[in-house]
């Protein structure tokens, strides 16, 4: 009877620790931090719990952030801007660069269209306030075209790919893994990549809720997120591994992507905040975001995290 009580005791205590044990909740898109990590060996020993959930996407990843049901995720610009917009209590506390290689306008490898100029009246697929969206606008201002120029489709992007392959779309504005996916296979080539009109930044971003509670367990994340960011960029072969088999993809998508889009953490510094507040007024003039409503980059811009201009050194 004694030990039958003392082994109800133990399970009583470590139930207790489990209650009391702080848990960051992350969302990731496509496996994408997570598959990082794991290959680069930096979640070992965590002092909290990891609780990762999966999302094809930033839009659904944000809006479970809004809801409650994550703490943290990784997005890019644009989705972070709109939801910010929206009134979604969000705030990015790291930076990261990339090359935009992988953020195109795609179109059918047999497609009449050679240029952004002749989109002129076609259709575009892709994700309302993503970065393929973003990348939209900004290549139609490039050649003076109007953002009514073309009719968008607003699809995700596993719609978006029979679309154009279907060609009930003209062309498909997305993202990686997508571009690369869709290059190897044959299936498109790129019209505009994001280089030189759009900024390439992306961001860790957390809810405000989290970053008052779990600011700690943010900073040390952070910094293990960054830790795996340099070691990628030595050699992204390990982490394309580990990425293929989380998601079901040859290793040629991952390696194509992340030897090209170069991902480095970046100090949310000035420059930051400017590439941020045009990504915004470029929104406002497209009229997507109400100027009234449009929020302040310096104010969804949290410099008080310092991994990024730690490991960056």
């Amino acid at each position: 009877m004694r030990a039958l009580i003392a082994i109800l005791a133990l399970f009583a205590l470590s139930g207790i620790a489990r209650a009391d044990e702080t848990i960051l909740r992350v969302g990731d898109q496509r496996g994408n931090a997570r598959a990082l990590m794991e290959a680069a060996g930096v979640l070992a020993d965590l002092p909290y719990r990891l609780e990762w959930s999966e999302f094809p996407a930033a839009a659904p990843l944000l809006e479970a952030l809004n809801a409650g049901a994550i703490d943290a995720g990784g997005v890019g610009d644009a989705p972070f801007t709109f939801a910010a917009a929206a009134g979604v209590p969000v705030k990015a506390f790291l930076a990261f660069r990339n090359q935009q290689d992988g953020l195109a306008i795609l179109v059918a490898k047999d497609s009449p269209i050679k240029t952004v100029a002749d989109l002129r009246g076609k259709s575009i697929a892709t994700n309302r306030g993503s970065i393929g969206h973003q990348v939209v606008l900004a290549a139609l201002e490039e050649v003076g075209l109007p953002a009514n120029a073309v009719t968008l489709r607003f699809l995700p992007p596993a719609d978006a790919k029979i679309a154009l392959a279907s060609g009930s779309v003209d062309a498909w504005s997305t993202w990686e893994p997508y571009t690369s996916t869709a290059e190897i296979a044959g299936l498109a080539r790129v019209v505009r990549d994001g280089n030189g009109i759009t900024p390439g930044l992306s961001f860790a971003v957390a809810s405000d809720a989290a970053l008052k509670s779990k600011r700690a367990q943010l900073a040390d994340f952070g910094r293990r997120l960054v830790s795996a960011r340099e070691w990628a960029l030595k050699d992204p072969a390990p982490y394309a591994a580990v990425w293929s088999k989380l998601i079901g993809l040859p290793e040629t998508v991952p390696l194509r992507w992340f030897s090209r889009a170069q991902y480095r953490a970046v100090p949310i510094d000035d420059v930051v905040v400017a590439h941020e507040q045009r990504n915004i007024e470029l929104y406002v003039r497209s009229g997507l975001i109400p100027a009234a409503r449009a929020p302040r980059a310096d104010a969804i811009l949290d410099r008080s995290f310092e991994p990024a201009a730690v490991a960056i050194r």
